[in-house]
């Protein structure tokens, strides 16, 4: 074994922060669990590539919206705590949330009843309101941005963040990503308004909560454009008149005639038990430290620094056995109406045998490998139902003769990533270890 394979891995801290694991990776940036180290507090950092930002002249405008954003004080969007910036990369701390994703519900239990499902929507348009009303426009809103925390109260994620990557030659390749939330003209590629496009979103989440499909699914692209373009859509039957009366009104194709906000908090439907968000301003926020990721100034960067990591005790190494047997986990998460996104396996095997055999296992299934160190990532030849199948896997040593491979879906859908590892896993037997065998 290498000596690379046999070093432990070390921690990373940027300023106060020591980083963990990737919880959320898209094509321009990725967020990483961390722990405060000064008070212990758990955050999520939002972390961008400083030259991609750079490249595509876009660093005022994110430099504009971040610093929008970190004043906004809202109950149902993400509170941004601070910035931070290296030579290389822009760090956002941002609030963790623990709760999962609102769709995750929806995937497990169905759809919701018309109560429920109008107590999200009431939530997601305070939010958009909120924001627009400091002209932050989302222009991606999703299920993947829709969060709960843990009293189930709805979050907003990447408002005002994910805008920085739609310039304009990039804009239909990032509406082709999640095109059945996206409105007509943003497909049309002719020029859109952001309030206008978000509250056509909004529309499509609602129909979504209520139905527990999507309003507009086709698996060509060219038909199901067609369908949103004329807004052809039906609603179930279990819908009441007055939520489809307001559907219609939210999935006009044209913007210019689209409900807009105002009108939607005035809707009967809507008003049903809605409560209007209470909070206070808070008065003693800065954006100091914005101005300082952004300048040209040495004095003010962060830097990533390695540092020697616990060790993992027997304990803790026994509390995470039921992960190393890929089959019983997948087969007690299918039984329970759960796929996840991320699975681990251990080995024996040292850490450069394993990274080939993955590759060997992979290649015939139809997957490119970009390997850097001891990571990879794994993407799919074919567009599947919700885009391109992506996995990273990383090794990692958990002892001097004991490795531990992590397996995390970072595109495409979830349950096409079980068939994969279905597949994958069985070019794998001859180096997973099971510790119960003897």
């Amino acid at each position: 074994m290498s000596s690379a394979a046999k070093a432990p891995r070390a921690r990373t801290r940027v300023g106060k922060y020591e980083l963990g694991k990737t919880i959320g990776e898209g094509s321009f940036a990725k967020v990483k669990f961390a722990k405060n180290v000064q008070t212990g507090a758990h955050v999520a950092i939002k972390i961008l590539d400083r030259n991609h930002v750079l490249r595509h002249n876009m660093m005022e405008q994110l430099k504009k919206e971040i610093s929008t954003m970190k004043l906004i004080n809202h109950p149902n969007v993400i509170k941004i705590f601070e910035v931070m910036a290296s030579k290389t990369k822009i760090y956002i701390v941002l609030e963790l949330i623990k709760g999962g994703e609102l769709f995750d519900k929806i995937a497990r239990h169905g759809r919701l009843k018309e109560d429920e499902a109008r107590s999200n929507f009431q939530q997601l348009i305070n939010a958009v309101d909120y924001c627009h009303s400091r002209g932050v426009y989302h222009r991606d809103l999703k299920p993947e941005n829709l969060l709960l925390d843990s009293s189930g109260v709805l979050k907003v994620s990447d408002f005002g963040l994910s805008t920085y990557s739609q310039q304009e030659n990039e804009l239909l390749r990032t509406a082709c990503g999640t095109p059945n939330y996206v409105a007509p003209e943003v497909l049309n590629d002719r020029g859109y308004v952001g309030s206008t496009s978000d509250i056509w979103s909004c529309g499509v989440i609602l129909f979504v909560l209520m139905a527990g499909y999507l309003p507009f699914d086709e698996p060509n692209h060219v038909a199901l454009y067609r369908k949103i373009s004329r807004a052809e859509f039906t609603c179930p039957s279990w819908f009441s008149p007055e939520a489809k009366k307001l559907l219609k009104s939210i999935l006009d194709p044209n913007p210019l005639t689209r409900i807009k906000i105002p009108e939607i908090l005035e809707d009967e439907w809507f008003k049903k038990g809605y409560k209007p968000p209470s909070f206070k301003e808070e008065e003693d926020i800065n954006v100091d430290d914005v101005a300082a990721a952004f300048n040209d100034s040495k004095e003010n960067l962060v830097t990533e620094r390695k540092e020697k990591p616990e060790s993992m005790n027997a304990f803790e190494l026994i509390s995470r056995s039921q992960s190393f047997n890929l089959d019983s986990l997948f087969e007690k998460q299918i039984a329970q109406g759960v796929v996840k996104r991320e699975t681990h396996f251990t080995s024996q095997r040292p850490a450069n045998e394993i990274m080939c055999k993955i590759e060997e296992a992979v290649k015939p299934l139809g997957f490119n490998v970009h390997k850097r160190n001891y990571k990879m990532k794994l993407q799919g030849d074919k567009s599947g139902r919700k885009g391109h199948l992506s996995v990273a896997t990383e090794v990692f040593e958990v002892a001097p003769s004991l490795h531990m491979v992590e397996l995390r879906k970072t595109g495409g859908d979830t349950l096409e990533f079980h068939k994969f590892y279905k597949n994958f896993s069985s070019g794998l037997q001859d180096i997973v270890w099971h510790p119960q065998e003897k």
